[in-house]
């Protein structure tokens, strides 16, 4: 028998229950894992009780669902501090179990839900209605109380209850549904999704059968809410190997339901600084950000960062372009994450670090003032991860990592920048300062004085003191508030201007596509 390792937590939750008389059990997830000698994420519990019957056991617990699972707390309840033995559980991080009625399920009208959901008294039923075989496995543990105590938990004191043979197929490695696969994922279309990610995570093979329903019903994804897929996406994107469960998302026709607009770049080549199609070369992007650990917001953008190339591609073979495809990429991105449903802020970011992935970053010619706009534009807050969505870009295409030097140099460059003004809020003098200085009150002419003088001292910082600033509000005072807007634009638009022009210029010395 495995030597499982348990929460003590999770060990005194099941105690109570069995002490009020009733049959608990580990199921699902967690019990695959003890059984692969991986830690749990989750824990659950399955009970032969009603969820007011699980209340009054644990009172300090939630129940707002139509499913009747209770969510247990353990703050009131927790053990004291326990020796910690080879077999029982540590002391753990772990404050909270879903504990769960055995129940069966009628059919599922809008294959998401069940119709009805009906409590039962038979572990059998509660097992039979679960998705994949080595997820619908139980784990039976008795004579907890003096187990506990002792600190000692005997393999003879508990069992495995597998009626799906799901003990066999996690030795074989092998998703397989519980039952007809057409039935399960008749009744939830999301299963689809979760075959391939599970298949991905463990590296399993699909069984047979389940991957031909797989591929006679994707279909069925529409049916399911894009809140449901967005959290299995972020299941995929976030697990060791996203790039895999894409690739066979796509040949198993997953991918046209969940992101056809990345999909869009498969079999797209590109010009001859890349040798590798879009849809390769943004998954190789996202394999790196994964080797580095980076966050969501990065691999996310890393995924999506050429998304826009295929729809702003122009001509064929090496010399092809993309013009804007940044630009583009930036608007389908924000698509997707308002589709999905993902928090504003959140997509707003992923958004940024799509737009301005695209910058040029040779150290020995790139001017400060340009870093400056750089940072301005994606915000400080998110430059360092703008520099890893470049980074992940740049390995992305077969190229071997920045240069350690140059990576140092351009990050001492940003560094310079973070402490130059980059908003009208780093200027010397503010609102109220052009409100004295010009005697004028609050206007729209205020902003765009303030404008002004930032641009010009984005092209050099040494301007921005308080004496240079008064001196230069009492020349622009004199102009109306129509040519100050004016000139407002017309200074976004030269600096913008000249910067492309310089950047063109290098690209032009190194017989690169300007940019590209």
């Amino acid at each position: 028998m495995n030597n499982f390792k348990i929460p003590i937590e999770i060990l005194n939750a099941l105690e109570k229950l069995q002490g009020a008389g009733f049959e608990a059990y580990l199921v699902g997830g967690c019990v695959r894992d003890l059984l692969m000698n991986r830690e749990p994420k989750d824990w659950d519990i399955t009970i032969n009780a009603k969820p007011e019957q699980i209340q009054e056991i644990f009172p300090n617990s939630v129940y707002e669902n139509n499913f009747g699972t209770v969510l247990a707390m353990f703050t009131d309840y927790r053990l004291q501090e326990m020796e910690n033995k080879a077999v029982v559980g540590s002391q753990s991080s772990v404050t909270s179990v879903e504990i769960t009625p055995f129940r069966k399920e009628a059919r599922y009208s809008d294959k998401r839900h069940p119709d009805k959901v009906e409590f039962s008294g038979k572990l059998e039923d509660d097992l039979a209605r679960r998705d994949f075989t080595i997820n619908a496995m139980a784990l039976q543990i008795s004579n907890l109380k003096s187990q506990i105590s002792k600190s000692q938990l005997k393999s003879q004191n508990y069992k495995i209850i597998d009626l799906f043979e799901g003990e066999n197929d996690l030795k074989n490695k092998i998703i397989r549904t519980v039952g007809a696969p057409e039935d399960r994922f008749n009744e939830d279309a999301l299963r689809i999704m979760r075959a391939v990610r599970f298949a991905a995570e463990l590296r399993f093979e699909i069984e047979t059968g389940t991957e031909k329903a797989i591929k006679k019903y994707v279909s069925l994804l529409e049916f399911v809410s894009q809140e449901r897929i967005r959290d299995e996406l972020i299941k995929i994107i976030m697990s060791d190997e996203p790039a895999k469960t894409f690739s066979q998302m796509l040949e198993l026709g997953v991918m046209k339901f969940i992101l056809s607009e990345l999909v869009e770049g498969w079999g797209v080549t590109q010009n001859k600084h890349h040798i590798f199609t879009v849809w390769e070369h943004n998954l190789r992007a996202l394999t790196h950000a994964v080797s580095k650990s980076c966050s969501l917001d990065v691999r996310l953008a890393s995924l999506f960062h050429d998304i826009g190339k295929p729809m702003s591609k122009r001509g064929e073979g090496p010399d092809s372009t993309f013009y804007g495809h940044e630009v583009v990429g930036a608007k389908i991105a924000s698509q997707i994450l308002r589709r999905l449903r993902f928090p504003k802020k959140f997509s707003e970011k992923v958004v940024k670090l799509v737009r301005w992935h695209l910058f040029f970053s040779d150290t020995e010619k790139i001017t400060l003032s340009a870093v400056r706009r750089l940072v301005r534009n994606v915000g400080p807050e998110n430059i360092w991860d703008l520099m890893k969505v470049r980074i992940n870009d740049r390995v992305g295409m077969g190229r071997p990592k920045e240069e350690p030097y140059r990576l140092r140099k351009y990050e001492a460059m940003i560094e310079q920048a973070l402490r130059d003004p980059i908003s009208v809020k780093m200027l010397a003098i503010d609102g109220e300062d052009v409100k004295k200085i010009v005697n004028i009150p609050q206007s729209p002419k205020i902003g765009f004085l303030l404008n002004i003088l930032l641009e010009e001292v984005l092209d050099d910082s040494e301007l921005n003191t308080k004496e240079y600033l008064e001196k230069r509000l009492g020349e622009l005072a004199k102009m109306t508030d129509e040519d100050l807007k004016e000139l407002g634009k017309k200074a976004k638009k030269k600096a913008a201007l000249e910067e492309g022009k310089k950047i063109d210029e290098i690209h032009a010395r190194y017989y690169l596509t300007p940019r590209r």
